[in-house]
């Protein structure tokens, strides 16, 4: 027998076509609604709206579920806290098909005249987040070299990148020009020292 926040006895429809239920649910989110970087943390508020209607082959499951996404933008690593609302349908066969062959994978069955809604919301939730989720659609990013939130200062900039294969020349501008009183043979005799 099944058990959960989202199991759904159904017993009380029978199996006549044209029998209409309407239930409107508060649970808590079961895990795994999501990805690591955006998702519907476990345990939260999960508002659903449910029409159930008896078909001919079994009940058929329609409805929005609406729940709080979190997590961060992955240009600026900004926190994310945004509504999200997800329809979904499903059918729930009434009886499981008599051969392999009429049988397919994505087959939800009613187990003893319940539903269970869990893995059709996990479904919806989860096809309905962005794989890269932004704090904005204009979201400049991090700058390359220090890690600033460029959004927070559009202006940034280090300076002019100096190409490495000029960095020797570089090197060479910072050393002491010699003054032009020196003499000659004083620099001949720094240059034996070295």
């Amino acid at each position: 027998m099944l058990s959960g926040p989202l199991v759904i006895d159904t017993h009380e429809m029978g199996r006549h076509p044209g029998t209409e239920r309407t239930l409107q649910l508060t649970v808590p989110a079961p895990a795994e609604m999501g990805y690591d970087v955006y998702a519907v943390p476990e345990g939260s508020t999960i508002e659903i709206e449910l029409r159930l209607e008896a078909i001919m082959e079994g009940l058929l499951a329609t409805g929005t579920a609406s729940a709080r996404a979190v997590g961060e933008c992955v240009r600026c690593l900004e926190p994310i806290d945004e509504a999200v609302t997800v329809g979904f349908q499903e059918l729930y066969l009434f009886e499981a098909p008599s051969t392999p062959e009429d049988a397919d994978e994505e087959d939800h069955v009613l187990e003893d005249d319940q539903l269970d809604l869990e893995i059709v919301l996990r479904d919806a939730v989860v096809l309905a987040l962005p794989h890269n989720p932004l704090c904005g659609p204009e979201c400049p990013g991090l700058c390359p070299e220090c890690g600033a939130r460029l959004a927070d200062d559009p202006e940034h900039t280090h300076g002019e990148a100096i190409d490495p294969r000029w960095s020797a020349l570089s090197q060479l501008a910072e050393q002491p020009v010699p003054s032009a009183d020196q003499s000659e043979s004083d620099i001949m005799s720094d240059d034996s020292k070295e």
